[in-house]
């Protein structure tokens, strides 16, 4: 919802935000490659820490991993996800730190959001992740 100058509130940011993040979360626990493209900008890109260097994988090559696994959810596996910090720069640019998980690895994932004629999308993950068993 706009403010007095026309420009979206922050609260109405901060909930659009969530909801993209929750999206993400819903589509990556139930391996959903239809929600996880309603949170990631076409554009977007995933980077991860790989043999001291850095592994850019792109949003279609990321969803055909999803497609090719077993989801969580149909494994039966434990969720826990949530928002760890959410900081709005401005009216279009945002980064969500959130926790997740897909045991036996466990995420810790930095999202980097841009407000798009279709709203907030995010267009980069920067993700490290710890394997525990157990």
């Amino acid at each position: 919802m706009p403010d007095a100058s026309g420009k979206p509130s922050t609260a109405s940011a901060v909930a659009e935000i969530e909801a993209v993040i929750q999206t993400y979360f819903d589509g990556l626990h139930e391996g959903n490659v239809e929600k996880l493209a309603a949170a990631f900008h076409p554009v977007s890109h995933l980077y991860s820490e790989k043999d001291g260097g850095v592994a850019d994988v792109p949003r279609e090559a990321w969803f055909e991993m999803v497609r090719n696994r077993p989801s969580a959810a149909s494994r039966g596996l434990r969720r826990d996800d949530r928002i760890l910090m959410l900081d709005i720069s401005g009216p279009e640019t945002a980064f969500v730190k959130v926790a997740c998980q897909i045991p036996p690895r466990y995420f810790t994932d930095y999202l980097v959001l841009n407000r798009t004629g279709e709203g907030w999308r995010i267009v980069s993950k920067v993700y490290r992740a710890d394997h525990r068993e157990g």
